[in-house]
């Protein structure tokens, strides 16, 4: 029986919303585990019986044990909400724009795990390192999205140093906020880059 296209939306719906919430499931599992018992005793087999998965579910979701520390799922976030801003925003006021409205979505809960994975991945050599191929991906992405802003290719110097200025802010908001729990990151990233966007007068 061929469902309706009307029908067919609402269950796909569901479907991603399932995954999206076994993915989460695991990943605090996994963060929950490493935080007891060290990265390197905790093994994918125990966060699989933790989450109540199948070992080959969490390889669907996390294809190597670092992934389930090293990927958060939250530049998606940040790529909606750039979008969505209005077309008459400069770049910079659609970035600062763009992460306030993907921190005012994500609960206490979800804030403080981001902020434990980060401090997790600060403290393994092993975590830091795989954490690079993310860190790259993740300029290119904000390269990609200036650009199509802008009007401009990616790989253009000015996007390609404007993209740069605003992910090491960022980054380095993130890593501070790691080591510093009480640290308002949204505030503490949202003032980098009116900085930034002053000309970062001294």
């Amino acid at each position: 029986m061929t469902a309706h296209p009307d029908q067919a939306a609402p269950r796909n719906g569901l479907r991603e919303r399932k995954k999206a919430k076994t993915r989460a499931k695991i990943r605090q599992h996994a963060l929950r585990l490493c935080a007891e018992q060290g990265y390197e005793a905790t093994t994918v087999e125990q966060i699989a019986e933790a989450a109540e998965v199948s070992l080959s579910t969490v390889f669907r979701y996390f294809p190597t044990k670092d992934q389930l520390i090293v990927s958060d799922g939250y530049d998606p976030v940040v790529v909606d909400a750039f979008r969505a801003q209005p077309a008459e925003l400069k770049p910079l006021e659609a970035v600062r724009a763009a992460f306030r409205a993907a921190f005012r979505d994500m609960s206490a809960e979800e804030i403080s795990e981001r902020r434990e994975r980060q401090a997790l991945v600060l403290a393994v050599p092993e975590l830091w390192a795989a954490s690079l191929t993310n860190i790259k991906r993740t300029q290119r992405m904000l390269a990609e999205l200036v650009a199509e802003r802008a009007g401009r290719e990616p790989d253009d110097p000015a996007v390609r140093t404007f993209a740069a200025a605003v992910f090491g802010i960022t980054l380095s908001v993130w890593l501070n906020w790691a080591e510093n729990p009480d640290l308002d990151a949204m505030t503490a990233l949202d003032e980098g880059l009116a900085y930034l966007e002053q000309g970062l007068p001294l």
